[in-house]
């Protein structure tokens, strides 16, 4: 199923339920985000109903046009209106979390990383 999804031009998946064939999945670098690990296949029970359509996966609303980003801690929505303001937001806060990493790093303990920077 990953590699048809990869075929029709998807970059990876987010399944709201368990996924199957780890290894495959990684050999072909297609991010798969899932609950789980559960050897039991799809096919009696999988089945395409819609596309391109709005979509909720918990208490979370997914559009058409938002941008999914995911890595090993999970994934995050970032709808499309907010696209600006978030990314720079992020930026903002890498930035600053490297400059306390490298304060840490070279002795500042946490407390006083926290007291300066505001952030850890």
């Amino acid at each position: 199923m990953s590699m048809c999804a990869r075929n029709r031009g998807a970059a990876g998946a987010v399944v709201n339920g368990w996924s199957r064939d780890t290894r495959g999945i990684l050999a072909l670098d297609f991010p798969c985000f899932s609950f789980g690990r559960y050897a039991q296949d799809q096919r009696p029970r999988g089945k395409v109903i819609d596309f391109r359509c709005r979509l909720g996966i918990g208490a979370v609303d997914i559009c058409p046009g938002d941008i999914l980003f995911g890595d090993m801690d999970g994934v995050v929505v970032v709808p499309r209106d907010m696209e600006a303001e978030v990314f720079t937001r992020a930026l903002q806060k890498a930035s600053g979390e490297k400059r306390v990493f490298t304060a840490i790093k070279g002795g500042m303990g946490a407390q006083e990383a926290w007291d300066t920077y505001g952030i850890l």
